[in-house]
């Protein structure tokens, strides 16, 4: 089938989403999360599949690997989704005007969403309950990495539609080849908005080559501040999680920003990520300071190209500096706008901290792992968008809708 027509279907069927009633949409999301326990055996022998074409020391090898756990997991964001409120039909406003009319701001879907990803077999699982608890069919893209996982996943979401007796075009799975995507991107009058999620190189072509709408999200070079008046223990849980428990997405810490007052600290600090092998790229202050202490084989001097570099993997850069302003100024110059954290007993430094750093999440006292849709309680979510138009940081149901203004009369004309 030519992608027009699959294109020209997800619109036809994104309009039946309009009339459905919402015990509907929560009975389609809880069969789907058991349909997805149920088929977890033949989930995972499609994703052997993908994961046998991809090197595991590549980046992003975790990020495409299921296993029971995740799956588990994956249904019961799906479950957490099915049981929100729905986010149509919310009255934003409501006013009478001395006229008569009467109008009200009303949160409506935005029709047909389109998702392009990488390998991330799980974004297809939530984008799909959050555009389906949000009215929306959706337009999915993903990479050739995780062909095998995206389509067996369509298939069992395709099957449990067809259960309900729902239009099957709800869910649109693209070709994964390049020649498509540009297709997609130019699809005026079909997609009404397109999100990519993965790399930098991904969300820089979608942004240069769409004529639709794009929601930017995905890229995180996250920064902990270690202000002088920071905890140590508290400190070095935080680093050690924020770096370590899944070091290839996207809010994981990618560089510690030490206070040179507490430099005598950092082999603290860096004790517990030797024993999960962190490759640490050291400014020369910090460098020097846990050279003899930490691994050589796991220590290298900081270049400028350090900073700014979303590893996904466990590295991470330690940048030294001499004040609260310079670690600001660090933080604007090499963040990406995503997740930044600062650790510090100083109530005034953390209230300034909250204030002028320019991110969608901003921390005091805690892991940047949790910028999550899950963690947020959105049940889960589509992107994480770094910018400042409609959405910022994770993106819910909320999110993925629009408004209408309903205006009510009765014989009102406006004056000549």
């Amino acid at each position: 089938m030519k992608i027009e027509q699959q294109l020209h279907n997800a619109l036809i069927a994104s309009r039946e989403l309009n009339m459905l009633e919402g015990d509907t949409i929560q009975s389609v999301l809880m069969e789907l999360a058991k349909q997805t326990r149920i088929n977890s055996d033949f989930i995972l022998q499609e994703n052997k599949k993908d994961l046998e074409q991809m090197d595991s020391t590549d980046p992003k090898y975790d990020r495409l690997k299921l296993t029971k756990e995740r799956i588990e997991g994956i249904a019961a964001d799906m479950e957490s989704v099915a049981s929100l409120p729905s986010p149509i039909g919310r009255i934003l406003k409501e006013e009478a005007r001395p006229n008569g009319l009467r109008i009200k701001k009303v949160t409506v879907p935005f029709g047909v969403i389109g998702v392009i990803y990488e390998a991330r077999p799980n974004v297809t699982f939530d984008v799909f309950a959050l555009c389906f608890k949000s009215g929306n069919a959706c337009v999915l893209k993903g990479g050739s990495d995780a062909n095998y996982s995206n389509m067996a996943t369509v298939s069992i979401i395709k099957k449990v539609l067809k259960q309900f007796k729902l239009d099957e075009n709800i869910v649109t799975l693209l070709p994964t080849g390049r020649e498509d995507t540009h297709e997609m991107l130019t699809a005026r009058g079909y997609i009404d908005l397109i999100i990519p999620r993965g790399s930098q190189s991904l969300i820089d072509f979608v942004r240069t080559n769409a004529t639709i709408p794009v929601i930017e999200t995905g890229v995180g070079v996250c920064h902990t501040y270690f202000d002088e008046m920071g905890d140590i223990e508290k400190g070095s849980d935080i680093i050690f999680n924020a770096k370590t428990r899944r070091p290839a997405v996207c809010n994981t810490l990618e560089c510690l920003v030490i206070h040179e007052s507490r430099l005598s600290d950092l082999p603290t600090i860096t004790n517990k990520l030797a024993s999960k092998n962190v490759l640490i790229h050291a400014d020369e202050k910090s460098f020097n300071k846990i050279k003899g202490t930490y691994p050589n084989e796991l220590l290298q001097e900081a270049t400028i190209d350090s900073f700014g570099t979303e590893f996904l993997a466990l590295e991470m850069a330690v940048k030294t500096v001499a004040s609260f302003e310079e670690a600001l100024a660090h933080i604007a110059e090499y963040g990406s706008k995503h997740s930044e954290a600062i650790i510090s007993e100083d109530a005034e430094a953390i209230k300034k901290f909250q204030r002028m750093v320019d991110a969608s999440s901003v921390y005091s006292n805690a892991s940047t792992a949790f910028t999550d849709g899950a963690q947020f309680g959105l049940g889960a979510e589509i992107g994480i968008s770094n910018q400042k138009l409609h959405a910022r940081g994770p993106m819910g149901l909320e999110e993925l809708t629009s408004y209408k203004w309903i205006v009510e009369g009765d014989g009102q004309v406006r004056p000549v």
